[in-house]
């Protein structure tokens, strides 16, 4: 039996990995052998894995910001901040550029003249 990745499954298991929860506690949850469950694992990283060039917004320490990622690493990017769309207050002790986790992403944005426009809200961020 093969799992439909429907959205509710979709957010679940996100919202697991972002926990750190283990392939094997994400089989038990999921009700599915373990093998199914790696091949779910996987589309769901594969659909909320950000790309070079993306546009974000994110927290950093709680506040709200907005970027565009301009190298991939593990589970982060280094993302080049946005100052006129992000919190000014962390423009002391931020560099032009920082480290954002994946799970710190809020939505994947498009910036046009200054204002932003939301593309995607990513599940389990409510």
């Amino acid at each position: 039996m093969e799992t439909v990745l429907t959205d509710e499954v979709q957010g679940m298991v996100e919202t697991e990995l972002r926990k750190g929860t283990s392939k094997s506690r994400i089989a038990h949850l999921l009700s599915v052998p373990y093998d199914e469950a790696v091949d779910v694992i996987e589309e769901v990283r594969d659909r909320i894995r950000p790309d070079l060039g993306d546009e974000i917004q994110f927290t950093f320490r709680g506040h709200p910001m907005v970027g565009v990622i301009e190298k991939l690493l593990n589970n982060s990017a280094v993302v080049h901040i946005y100052w006129s769309l992000s919190d000014v207050i962390l423009q002391d002790i931020c560099e032009d550029k920082t480290i954002v986790n994946f799970k710190d992403i809020l939505k994947f944005v498009k910036v046009h003249d200054g204002k932003i426009y939301p593309i995607t809200d990513l599940p389990g961020n409510n």
